[in-house]
């Protein structure tokens, strides 16, 4: 059974393939990831990575609308929407279009979150043209009808149950969102609520479509054995020629509201195989202007605290008292309007529950009086530059990270400067930074529970 940490990490997205969630690329390694950027007349924005150590590239367009852009009552059509653009085109049947990717050789999918959506393929360079004007048909020429649309409504409804129903971590971390965001869109799930998305009509597609699909609203990412001189021309004809729309929905999201008050969620299941708790507090973003050194910050404090069985929670807790047999702490400093710091963990069989998460807290505190050691700084920032050297080494990784940062909202320079200010931070601020969004505020308490015998 997945936990709710899984849960948390994973549900920004919902996709059929799992994508990892990729730190900013080392500056050492910036130059030959350096992005070649131009805008095509109709406000579309096209950032190039270039990769040449294989004739392959991936395609990705990214759509600046996302779960938080629902109405309300209509939870769960931005995803439900992502299916949609499956089907038939004026010149691409319905359910050929994965097909003619795989014909080709590439692999292809989508996925949603609350901040974009995004869509992409991965082919040899020879076939980018093709899937460029695959893209480009069903931004504009998408077929929409109920024999289409009514039966994809009943697969997500069906995807609801197996991703969350069925999973007591899934529901649980439902739960704690709603809480943390209450009143703002990240309280309502991707995937949307069950009643909601039974609801959806082909109109509400309809609309969905002329609202947030045009080439305004979005970015086109290509890494891979390609320049932007070479790719200009292709995406001048293919992505150029489609006229904006003018008229787009503009993004207006409320506030996140502070928590008032501290508070418990439990979620008991025959299904859960392990106990968890954990404790969720409002965090921080890369993406708000005011974070300056917090969300880095945050990382460094996660990390040293919960990253791994060298963290201070998993050695206190598991290696060292031996209450836990798993032991972490995270920051979701991804999300465009900001997202939580939160830490947990996994008791020992026959160990209480309650008495588990005095201890994690008992850490967490210790580490608020008397912050980091200087080795354990210089080891969790060689782990954070460490993953992104390994990211980098993927044109696919590349292509995500500068698609959702600047689907966010992000500058091309704080993506490529992420290491030189990380190097910044120091052992005193992990410790400041940490306090201001923990110490005396209030929390989201979780306990992922099995029935009483």
């Amino acid at each position: 059974m997945r936990s709710i940490r899984f849960m948390a990490l994973a549900g920004a997205l919902l996709l059929s393939t799992a994508i990892p969630a990729v730190p900013a690329l080392a500056s050492e390694a910036s130059e030959e990831w350096a992005p070649e950027t131009f805008m095509l007349d109709n406000g579309m924005e096209v950032i190039v990575l270039p990769d040449h150590r294989a004739p392959v590239v991936t395609h990705m367009v990214w759509y600046k609308v996302g779960a938080a852009d629902e109405l309300p009552g209509k939870s769960g059509i931005a995803h439900f929407f992502e299916h949609l653009m499956f089907k038939a085109t004026d010149d691409i049947p319905a359910g050929e279009f994965s097909k003619i990717v795989a014909r080709n050789g590439g692999q292809d999918n989508a996925f949603t979150s609350w901040d974009y959506t995004a869509y992409f393929q991965r082919v040899a360079k020879d076939r980018l043209e093709t899937m460029m004007r695959m893209e480009a048909d069903r931004m504009t020429d998408l077929l929409l009808t109920d024999d289409q649309v009514l039966p994809e409504r009943d697969v997500v409804k069906e995807e609801r149950r197996q991703r969350i129903e069925n999973d007591p971590g899934a529901i649980l971390f439902e739960m704690t969102m709603e809480s943390l965001y209450k009143d703002h869109p990240y309280g309502i799930p991707v995937i949307g609520h069950m009643d909601e998305v039974a609801a959806l009509t082909r109109e509400d597609a309809v609309q969905f479509y002329g609202e947030w699909y045009g080439p305004e609203n979005a970015i086109l990412i290509v890494a891979g054995d390609i320049t932007a001189e070479e790719l200009r021309p292709l995406a001048e004809d293919i992505y150029g020629a489609i006229a904006p729309k003018g008229d787009l929905t503009k993004r207006v999201w409320p506030q996140v509201q502070p928590l008032e008050e501290s508070q418990t969620l439990t979620h008991t299941d025959p299904k859960v195989r392990q106990e968890d708790w954990g404790r969720y507090w409002q965090g921080t973003s890369y993406s708000l202007p005011d974070a300056g050194i917090d969300p880095y910050a945050l990382d460094l404090a996660a990390q040293i605290l919960g990253g791994g069985r060298t963290s201070r929670l998993y050695q206190t807790l598991a290696e060292e008292q031996k209450v836990a047999v798993d032991a972490y702490a995270w920051s979701w400093t991804t999300l465009k309007a900001g997202g939580p710091f939160a830490l947990g963990v996994s008791p020992a069989r026959g160990v209480d529950l309650d008495e588990v998460g005095k201890a994690a807290q008992a850490v967490l505190d210790d580490f608020i009086e008397t912050g980091p050691t200087e080795e354990e700084l210089a080891r969790a920032k060689s782990n954070l530059v460490a993953s992104s050297i390994f990211e980098r080494d993927s044109q696919a990784s590349m292509a995500r990270l500068y698609g959702a940062s600047r689907a966010r909202g992000e500058s091309l320079e704080s993506i490529m400067n992420w290491n030189d200010v990380m190097e910044t931070v120091t052992a005193e601020q992990v410790r400041e930074v940490l306090a201001k969004y923990v110490k005396g505020q209030p929390s989201i308490t979780t306990k992922l529970l099995e029935p009483e015998s």
